[in-house]
């Protein structure tokens, strides 16, 4: 609660940082006691939870207005309008404008229940720099918006709009003002990072908006990307790698499966060997970097034997992280005309990949003890390492602080360390 409203977030990083947006917009247009809830809609579960969280923010805010907004809203605007706990709906173009927060017009008799935009008509983004984040020590900052791609099974683009690009002039100063507020590490993070700046003059890369940040914002000590599409790491990522030791050896992969066939109906841009070939330069250019992969278990079509090769693929990849979702059919989309895969069984099997990824996670995690790392203190002795594992410290260690952190165990999915001597 800050400035008597709250925000409520469902999703992505990218929905954090606009929720952080939200909530500066609604204090600084004087909403008081409002309940903003940002959805998200990459798959029905989400949906739903949205839905049940509406319900309960209402019974136990009886007087408080609920502005519902976020991608399930621009999806399906009527049946969240229909809601009796719901106050507002605003899209997602709409929730970044200042103006939309202001309680006069906001909750004005003669307007609209349900204020939301054709999203495939946006052209701007970030308009809404930020100055940081309460009591954090890491930001994320958007760089680009929507995207032009169609896989079969995501609703996205139709939530989020064509493909559009901050200039980088303007990332910069957004990643400069929060290195003057004390921020120390800026996640870069959009619907399709990877395909940041080509709608831009000169048609600049992700990889050259990384050297651009880190030359020009000399006091920022830690850059990080968000999930990364194996079709399309450009060259000057992998080069920054190799030479930027600010640039944190962590890459999240838009895999989605681990089978090519799954791959192909999926509609997606790549192909394992793809995906390896980016692991090994990676890995080439940065000997300490870990991987990330999102999965979809159990998507249309997906065999025994598909699923067998998706085990096997994030053991060849040597992945750490998964992100598992057991596939959710969504209505309008392709990949809910094909045959679908019993829910049983998509649950199965998502159940099989998370064993796989906490086994990889296990072996990574104890494979750091013994080490000196740097760790970002973020709050309550508690920070990350530069591949993204979180570090409980032994001791106090000052909020913002990096620190050389000798790792002596494992501990809940994390690290415990001690202040090195």
């Amino acid at each position: 609660m800050s400035g008597g409203t709250r925000v409520v977030t469902f999703g992505c990083r990218l929905n954090a940082f606009e929720s952080e947006v939200m909530r500066r917009h609604a204090v600084e247009a004087g909403l008081d006691d409002a309940i903003i809830v940002n959805t998200c809609t990459v798959t029905a579960e989400a949906v739903r939870q949205a839905r049940q969280a509406i319900r309960k923010l209402r019974r136990d805010h009886p007087d408080s207005p609920i502005v519902v907004t976020g991608c399930a809203a621009q999806i399906d605007p009527d049946s969240f309008a229909a809601m009796p706990e719901v106050t507002r709906v605003l899209g997602n173009a709409e929730k970044m404008e200042p103006a939309s927060f202001r309680p006069e017009a906001l909750f004005a008799p003669d307007a609209p229940k349900a204020r939301v935009a054709d999203i495939m008509t946006a052209r701007e983004t970030a308009g809404h720099l930020v100055a940081g984040f309460d009591g954090r020590t890491r930001a994320f900052v958007e760089i680009q918006q929507g995207c032009d791609h169609r896989c079969t099974f995501c609703i996205i683009p139709f939530a989020r709009g064509p493909n559009r690009s901050v200039p980088a002039g303007a990332v910069v100063e957004q990643i400069a003002r929060l290195v003057e507020a004390g921020y120390r590490e800026a996640v870069l993070t959009g619907v399709d990072i990877c395909s940041y700046g080509a709608d831009l003059p000169g048609r600049p890369t992700l990889g050259g908006l990384v050297r651009r940040i880190l030359t020009l914002v000399p006091g920022l000590a830690r850059l990080r990307l968000s999930t990364v599409d194996p079709a399309a790491v450009d060259d000057e990522v992998i080069a920054a790698l190799a030479e930027e030791e600010r640039l944190m050896p962590h890459l999240h992969l838009s895999m989605q499966a681990g089978d090519d066939m799954v791959l192909k109906r999926m509609r997606r841009r790549h192909l394992i060997a793809d995906a390896m070939r980016i692991v090994e330069r990676a890995r080439a250019a940065r000997p300490d970097v870990v991987f990330g992969a999102d999965l979809i278990a159990g998507f249309p079509t997906e065999t025994e034997a598909m699923f067998e090769n998706g085990l096997r693929t994030v053991e060849r990849l040597g992945l750490t992280y998964l992100h598992v979702f057991p596939y959710s059919p969504r209505p309008d989309t392709p990949a809910a005309r094909m045959p679908q895969v019993a829910a049983s069984l998509r649950r199965e099997r998502a159940a099989r990949l998370r064993q796989a990824g906490e086994a990889a996670l296990g072996r990574f995690l104890a494979g750091r003890v013994g080490r000196t790392v740097p760790v970002l203190i973020e709050e309550d002795g508690r920070g990350r390492c530069p591949q993204y594992a979180p570090v409980q410290m032994e001791g106090t260690a000052a909020a913002g602080s990096i620190v050389a952190a000798r790792i002596v165990g494992v501990v809940d999915g994390g690290l415990s360390g001690r202040l090195a001597a």
